[in-house]
């Protein structure tokens, strides 16, 4: 029997684990605790990009912890810097030694005879605790989505993904073709054409994209003469009514929102420049996420000639560049598959229960971050229509929360147990793209009632989640032995 025992175990040492360790920290005082991370160091996903000009697709004021102020002047930060900020609040909370690096987790299980979680790693080692909480992210670190294109072996140049980014490549001068029309695609685009010879992005379908200011200047006047967490608070909260609002205009009246878009991005860009074509989907706004480019990078690239965007599908890639089923050529040296990340469960890790093996897909999810039958387990699933770290913050709360309730009631675990007879539905509803497309069928389901919906709804979750009755609410406290019993009572 391993001796590896901590009352919570932390799956991930990116932005959500680090987050939560800082909550379990101040929330559960005297708790121990072990974050398991798979790579050789912490960061998650501002670690393990390196492509040129990675940053967010959010400001800081909102992707920053709730409890530490972002103080850096660009609020659209690269990822360098958010890097630092998740490294900085790892050192200020003394959070480095609790991390295990090189330490996959490759299964769980729950043993009900000794009410807790069984977690073994890729080196064979195993931890065992009380309650496990997973924070690794939503996507395959080691294999991005990477669909073989007919021809690639023909390509003279050089092909490369970015989520597997040399950072030797050369591209000064070179003619580089981006296919793709995604976040990726737009931060490559204005960062690889400072140096290179020229710059396509091509896409099958365009995205809506907005622009914002790197630099939030109220906030930057601010800082200079009020105390740094009011103002981060205020900037905070400013920005999360404006994404809320501009959210549930553009589902009010989504014809509305799609002129506007099209409308900003016809402002931006020369008079006869075909912003139809290129920046007006198929799709209404917020179907799938919106394209945030800071200080219209994307647009001044287009505008000064640098860059171009190309709308078309691809028959073949050539010995020199790409072939398009209009008939066009694209030459290319370089060519940069920004085709997206590959959605993964829980990790990749494998799910058991008293050696039963866990399908996900068959379980109802409790508050998007439990999931039915499960005991002392949690995840973290972000928003898609607003920070990640938003929703971080409250779960990794929310699962303190349970922690305490249990230690001041002498319980052992805390089970979801969903009511019989209740509807099933995909765990997303309200966003479309392909990368979600994909992989719903390996997800959990959400129900047709609270607490079992993925709302997607962060001043709803704001409000409801740090003071909503934890028993008698599709939850569960007890022993195994009482769980059972309560699932056959309903």
């Amino acid at each position: 029997m391993s001796d590896n025992f901590t009352d919570l175990i932390i799956v991930g040492a990116g932005l959500s684990g680090i987050g939560a360790a800082v909550h379990y920290n101040r929330e559960c005082p005297g708790k121990t605790y072990r974050i398991l991370e798979a790579r050789d160091s912490l960061g998650g996903t501002w670690d393990l990009f390196q492509y040129p000009g990675i940053r967010s697709d959010s400001d800081m004021h909102t992707l920053g912890y709730k409890f530490k102020p972002w103080k850096a002047k660009k609020a659209v930060a690269d990822g360098p810097s958010i890097l630092s900020y998740v490294h900085e609040t790892a050192r200020e909370h003394n959070i480095n030694d609790k991390i295990s690096f090189n330490s996959k987790v490759i299964a769980a299980d729950w043993n009900s005879e000794a009410c807790e979680w069984r977690v073994t790693t890729e080196t064979g080692e195993v931890w065992r605790c009380n309650f496990l909480f997973m924070c690794a992210g939503y996507y395959s670190y080691t294999e991005p989505h990477n669909p073989e294109i007919a021809g690639e072996d023909k390509f003279e140049g050089r092909i490369i993904h970015p989520q597997l980014w040399d950072k030797s490549l050369d591209y000064a001068g070179k003619k580089v073709v981006i296919i793709g029309s995604g976040a990726t695609a737009m931060t490559l685009l204005p960062a690889m054409a400072k140096t290179a010879g020229h710059v396509t992005m091509l896409q099958r379908t365009p995205t809506y994209v907005i622009s914002k200011p790197s630099k939030d200047v109220l906030n930057n006047v601010m800082m200079k003469v009020l105390p740094h967490k009011f103002v981060y608070n205020f900037t905070r909260g400013k920005n999360i009514f404006m994404q809320n609002l501009l959210f549930k205009e553009a589902r009010k009246n989504p014809e509305k929102a799609k002129k506007r878009l099209t409308g900003w991005a016809k402002k931006a860009l020369p008079k006869d420049y075909p912003v139809d074509e290129h920046f007006n989907p198929p799709y209404y706004p917020w179907e799938q996420r919106l394209c945030l480019v800071p200080d219209s990078d994307l647009f001044e690239c287009i505008n000064q000639g640098t860059g171009s965007i190309v709308t078309d599908h691809i028959e073949t890639i050539t010995e020199t560049g790409i072939k398009l089923k209009s008939g066009k050529n694209l030459d290319a040296d370089i060519i940069v598959k920004a085709t997206g990340i590959t959605i993964t469960v829980m990790g990749e890790a494998a799910f058991s229960k008293d050696g039963n093996k866990v399908h996900f897909p068959d379980l109802f999810n409790y508050e998007t971050m439990m999931f039915e039958g499960l005991p002392n387990m949690a995840s973290v699933f972000g928003y898609v229509n607003a920070s990640w770290t938003l929703r971080a913050d409250l779960i990794a709360e929310f699962m303190c929360r349970l922690v305490n309730h249990m230690e001041a009631t002498g319980t052992r675990t805390v089970t979801p147990v969903a009511p019989e007879g209740m509807k099933g539905q995909p765990w997303i509803t309200i966003f479309n793209p392909g990368y979600i497309n994909r992989v719903l069928d390996q997800m959990p389901k959400q129900g047709d009632r609270e607490p079992w919906l993925n709302l997607q709804d962060y001043k709803r979750d704001r409000r409801v989640l740090p003071t909503k009755p934890l028993e008698g609410d599709g939850l569960v406290f007890g022993d195994p032995v009482e769980v059972q019993q309560a699932e056959a009572a309903e």
